[in-house]
């Protein structure tokens, strides 16, 4: 099962993943998505795949390092979570309500569309 967190506890369970790491918001969204609306790192590192390039950039993330997905409202992010934890990423989640619920609750400059 895929760990369902919301915006503001992401620093809370990347810390409580086994070594306490600061791990990585995987934005899965398109570019023209980046270029309307984009998180910026706090306490974690922010890596921007697309959805569809995931399988072929997969060398691109590290397995070990905790992972929290981002897209629009949360759906594409929950199928990569569980296509990585598939492919044996054993600390995943998806950031329930994506980065619209980034924006309604944690960083309201962040842009909704």
């Amino acid at each position: 099962m895929i760990d369902q967190v919301r915006p503001n506890d992401i620093s809370a369970w990347m810390q409580a993943q086994p070594g306490g790491s600061a791990g990585v918001v995987l934005d899965v969204r398109e570019p023209w998505e980046l270029q309307t609306a984009s998180v910026q790192p706090d306490g974690f590192a922010l890596r921007a795949i697309p959805m569809n390039d995931i399988p072929a950039r997969l060398g691109e993330l590290d397995a070990n390092v905790p992972v929290a997905c981002l897209c629009h409202h949360g759906a594409r992010s929950q199928r990569v979570a569980a296509f990585l934890a598939a492919q044996g990423f054993a600390h995943v989640a998806n950031i329930a309500g994506g980065i619209d619920a980034w924006s309604a609750e944690r960083d309201p400059r962040v842009p909704r569309y």
